[in-house]
C-alpha cells in the first residue's frame, strides 16, 4: 500500500530552540522563568506578540496575539522588548555547538538549524545520531543556559526531521525513518504537517484525503495531476517518502520595511521622514542581498479602517537609499489626502542579480556606486546611522529595528549595524 519509502538510514537532524526569544529572557531573567510571558518589537497598547514563553502557551496565548488579548486571558502577562544583542548571543553559541558536528549545517530561521551528516562517519566515532542529539541537548544546557531547551528531530529528509522535533514538544528528541513512518502520521493531523494549512487541507479533502496517512497513501500522478495540478504534488509524494527536495534557498521576491505609527497622522513632514527611513533600512537590506530591484510598492492602513496601495514597475534598477526613496515618496503622495496613516510600509519587487561589479561607462553612475559604498563601509565600522539622509531624521528618532523572526538573512546585518 505504501510504495517507495525512504529506507535510507537517518542521517538529518533538525534543531529546535524552544520559544527562543521570550526563553532567552528568562535564562537572562530568573524572576521570569515559570511565568507566562513575551516579547514584542515595541511595546504598545495594540502590540502584538511575537514570541511566548511555554507557560503563556499553555494558556492559551499564542503568537501574533494582541497585548490586550492576552491580558485579558492572563491579567499577569508580562510583555517585554526585543533585546537584538541578548538573542545574536544565543544564535551564535548554538550555530557554534552545530558546526563542532557537520561543515553542513544551515540555520532555517533565528532558532531552527538543520545539521546534514551525510559523510561525518569519523565525527560520530560509532555514536548514533541519538547519542549525539543527546549530547548537544547538554551542551546547550551548558553553555547557552540552564533554562535553554531544545527539540531535535532525526530523519532521512529536513521535512521529516522537522516533524520529529515537534512531535514531543517540549525538550523532545525522536526519530522517524521508514520503520515508524506509519505510525507517526497515524497520531497526526493533516494540518499537523509543515506546508499544510487549511487552504491545501480542503484541496486534499475535495480528493478524500482525510489524513497524513491517507496522503501517503495517496497515488504520484493524482497528486500531481489532480490535486495540485503542477510538479508540487510530486514534491509532496517525495517529501512525505523522506527523500530531500527541500535542501535549497527560497527564491528571494521582495525586500521590505513596514512600521505602526504610534499616533496616527497626515502629517507630510512626519511621514516623509518615516518613509524616509524605511527606504534607507530596505536599501541596506536589497545592498545586503547582492541584488537590485525594478520594481517599487508603498502602502498604507488608514485611521478609518481603508488599506491604500500603489506600485510600480521601472525599466532601469536601482539599489540606492536615494532612488529608492525617490521612487517610493513620488507613489506615497498620491495617497488620499487629509488621510491619517496608522501603518505604512514599502517594498523592492522584481529583484535581480547586482550589476554593480560592472561598473558603468557614464562617469555619474560610477560616483553613484562609489558613493553608496563609501557609506556603507562608513555605516559598517562606526554604526548604523553614523552617515545618513537629512530627510531621514524623523523616522530615525521613533522607529526602532525589528528583529528579523523567522529568518536568519537579515539578523547578522542588524547586529553588525546595531
Amino acid at each position: 500500500m505504501f510504495k517507495d519509502i525512504n529506507k535510507e538510514k537517518p542521517m538529518m537532524m533538525f534543531i529546535d530552540l524552544n520559544s527562543a526569544f521570550a526563553t532567552a529572557e528568562q535564562q537572562a531573567h530568573p524572576t521570569l522563568r515559570g511565568k507566562p510571558m513575551g516579547v514584542t518589537n515595541r511595546i504598545s497598547k495594540e502590540c502584538c506578540v511575537i514570541a511566548a514563553s511555554y507557560e503563556a502557551k499553555a494558556l492559551g496565548i499564542k503568537v501574533g496575539m494582541r497585548l490586550s488579548e492576552a491580558k485579558a486571558i492572563c491579567p499577569g502577562f508580562i510583555m517585554l522588548e526585543t533585546d537584538a544583542p541578548k538573542y545574536h548571543q544565543v544564535y551564535q553559541k548554538l550555530v557554534k555547538i552545530m558546526q563542532d558536528y557537520s561543515p553542513k549545517t544551515r540555520m532555517k530561521s533565528i532558532d531552527e538549524g538543520v545539521i546534514d551528516f551525510h559523510g561525518m562517519e569519523p565525527v560520530l566515532n560509532g555514536r548514533t545520531l541519538v547519542e549525539i542529539g543527546y549530547e548537544i541537548k547538554q551542551r546547550v544546557k551548558d553553555e547557552i543556559g540552564d533554562w535553554m531547551r531544545i527539540n531535535i528531530g532525526i530523519a532521512p529528509n529536513i521535512f521529516l526531521a522537522k516533524q520529529a522535533a515537534g512531535w514531543h514538544k517540549p525538550d523532545g528528541l525522536d526519530v522517524i525513518d521508514h520503520t515508524n513512518l506509519k505510525k507517526y502520521y497515524q497520531e497526526m493531523k493533516l494540518t499537523d504537517l509543515t506546508g499544510i494549512a487549511e487552504r491545501n487541507e480542503a484541496r486534499l479533502n475535495s480528493y478524500s484525503i482525510m489524513s497524513p496517512l491517507q496522503f501517503l497513501a495517496a497515488d504520484e500522478y493524482m497528486l500531481k495531476k489532480q490535486v495540485f495540478n503542477s510538479i508540487t504534488g510530486t514534491y509532496w509524494y517525495r517529501r512525505l517518502r523522506g527523500y530531500e527536495i527541500d535542501d535549497n534557498d527560497t527564491k528571494l521576491g521582495m525586500i521590505g520595511r513596514q512600521w505602526v505609527l504610534k499616533e496616527p497622522t497626515h502629517d507630510n513632514s512626519l511621514i516623509g521622514g518615516y518613509l524616509s527611513y524605511l527606504c534607507e533600512t530596505t536599501g541596506m537590506k536589497v545592498r545586503y542581498r547582492n541584488v537590485e530591484a525594478r520594481g517599487v510598492c508603498v502602502w498604507a492602513m488608514l485611521r478609518n479602517g481603508e488599506f491604500w496601495q500603489s506600485k510600480r514597475m521601472h525599466k532601469s534598477s536601482f539599489y540606492t537609499n536615494q532612488e529608492i526613496y525617490r521612487r517610493a515618496l513620488e507613489l506615497f503622495n498620491q495617497r488620499p489626502s487629509g488621510a491619517d496613516v496608522q501603518t505604512m510600509g514599502i517594498y523592492c519587487y522584481g529583484l535581480e542579480p547586482s550589476k554593480r561589479s560592472q561598473l558603468d561607462f557614464f562617469e555619474d553612475i560610477a560616483k553613484k556606486d562609489w558613493l553608496t559604498k563609501s557609506v556603507d563601509e562608513i555605516n559598517d565600522f562606526y554604526g548604523a546611522f553614523t552617515v545618513y539622509s537629512a530627510t531621514t531624521i524623523p523616522g530615525k528618532r521613533v522607529i526602532k529595528q525589528k528583529i528579523p523572526f523567522g529568518g536568519t538573512e537579515y539578523f547578522e546585518l542588524l547586529l553588525k549595524r546595531g
